[in-house]
């Protein structure tokens, strides 16, 4: 079926899910029959009059749905109403898409710290509603340990929220000072979770293009001169998906053009941890205007679900702790719990150090199987590498590593300005095991030479 030429259903859905229910519906439906094979990406893209990484997306979007099966050198075929999905690994793919810390070094003592949290005083405590920042316990410890993990001096606890997690905390940062309609500017390829919270909120995010350094400072002062914009999301450390590391320089010359435009700064800096020796936070270089977001999930353990929110002095606070009361009242307290023993005890550092080692093993290892694929790492032991290439071809790699058993992140997911930073993002942290880890970057390197062999085919 080589000729297959869908009817896009209408709706306000994206083109690549119009396509996708067409091709839904015509196998249902028996117009495609079981084993009948696709057009060409090209060639459907231009049957339609869609860009190519629309179909492309389609195509990789159905063949993790199992209705069709790719076939280097040969096409996509169609696997019929049952929709079978390729041979699964025997525990599900390999996850190479969630950017999570090793479990093993919190697994590990989990138990006993749970024993010895019922000699805590203040356990009983933790029945009763907290305040909406949080219990003041928990505030101290959370300020001590951003002090001496993430370079964030003189951290004041009396500005620090507890949140439910760091999404939570990037949700009430950008509350306090954006409403719906407003512009957020941001890296031109930023966090997933920055643009869902956009897309639930209605903010309008506009990507900037970046080099080696993070943001250029030029491209944010033409964007604020343009009047409609107020504040900037920004991961400096180790920034997803990139891992790059914003300079002291650099930084230094963001906060100058924040101040010169009064601009707002959300510092998201969840991966301090996996770059010691990082320059200084925004919110130590600018701290009257930055809201600096961290948490405990991907330095300790996810399931804490326990993110911090330190706030600019003044009325800022106030602003968070009326949307804190409107939306939950108070934040959760055992999560925290939890959080606090370890980094009073001084377990926190133990497992974020074990962590970091395992990290820096597993960057090792990725550089070996990945070579020159992988974008120098800016921190030996960051969480995710960086493959840069070409949209389409990301696509193809992800389709093609989704068929040897390995999951990644869709590499359409971090992109906010199309054309300017794409790839694929690896995470290295989310397998139990290294061995696990190996075995899914060599079917990852197997996907680079087809992308690449396909990638010439068509010049």
């Amino acid at each position: 079926m080589a000729g297959w030429t869908p009817t896009l259903p209408p709706g306000d859905a994206p083109l690549y899910e119009r396509l996708l229910d067409a091709l839904r519906a015509d196998i249902a439906s028996g117009a495609l029959a079981d084993g009948a094979r696709l057009p060409p990406q090209r060639d459907l893209a231009h049957r339609l009059g869609l860009g190519l990484g629309t179909v492309t997306r389609a195509y990789v979007e159905a063949e993790k749905a199992g209705l069709i099966q790719g076939h280097v050198g040969r096409g996509s075929f169609v696997r019929g109403p049952g929709g079978a999905r390729p041979e699964p690994a025997a525990n599900g793919p390999i996850d190479l898409a969630r950017n999570i810390a090793p479990l093993a070094p919190a697994q590990a003592r989990l138990s006993e710290t749970l024993g010895r949290l019922r000699r805590r005083a203040d356990l009983l405590d933790h029945l009763a509603y907290a305040p909406p920042a949080g219990l003041e316990t928990q505030r101290r410890a959370a300020a001590a340990w951003l002090s001496r993990s993430a370079g964030l001096a003189g951290a004041d606890w009396t500005r620090l929220v507890v949140c439910s997690g760091a999404q939570q905390a990037l949700n009430l940062a950008f509350g306090a000072v954006a409403r719906p309609g407003d512009t957020v500017l941001c890296e031109s390829s930023t966090f997933y979770g920055v643009k869902a919270l956009a897309e639930h909120a209605g903010y309008r995010l506009e990507g900037l293009p970046m080099d080696a350094d993070g943001v250029l400072p030029d491209a944010l002062d033409a964007a604020a001169a343009r009047g409609t914009a107020r504040v900037v999301a920004l991961q400096p450390t180790l920034q997803n998906p990139t891992g790059r590391i914003m300079s002291a320089a650099r930084r230094a010359e963001i906060v100058a053009v924040a101040r010169a435009r009064d601009l707002w700064l959300v510092e998201d800096d969840i991966y301090a941890v996996y770059a010691p020796g990082a320059p200084p936070p925004l919110a130590v270089l600018a701290p009257e205007r930055t809201f600096y977001v961290s948490g405990a999930s991907k330095s300790l353990a996810p399931g804490l679900r326990t993110g911090f929110l330190v706030t600019p002095p003044g009325e800022a606070l106030d602003r968070v702790l009326r949307a804190v009361r409107a939306l939950a009242y108070a934040p959760p307290n055992f999560g925290g719990l939890i959080a606090t023993q370890w980094i009073e005890e001084g377990v926190a550092d133990q497992i974020a150090a074990e962590s970091v080692a395992e990290m820096a093993a597993r960057m090792v290892l990725a550089r070996q199987v990945l070579g020159a694929a992988i974008e120098a790492p800016a921190s030996p032991s960051a969480p995710h590498v960086w493959l840069p290439m070409p949209e389409l071809d990301a696509e193809r790699v992800a389709g093609r590593a989704l068929r040897g058993g390995v999951e990644l992140t869709p590499p359409g997911a971090p992109i906010v300005a199309p054309g300017l930073e794409t790839g694929v993002r690896i995470c290295l942290g989310a397998t139990a095991e290294r061995g696990e880890l190996e075995r899914g970057l060599r079917v990852v390197a197997d996907a680079l030479i087809g992308a690449d062999e396909r990638s010439r085919a068509t010049i």
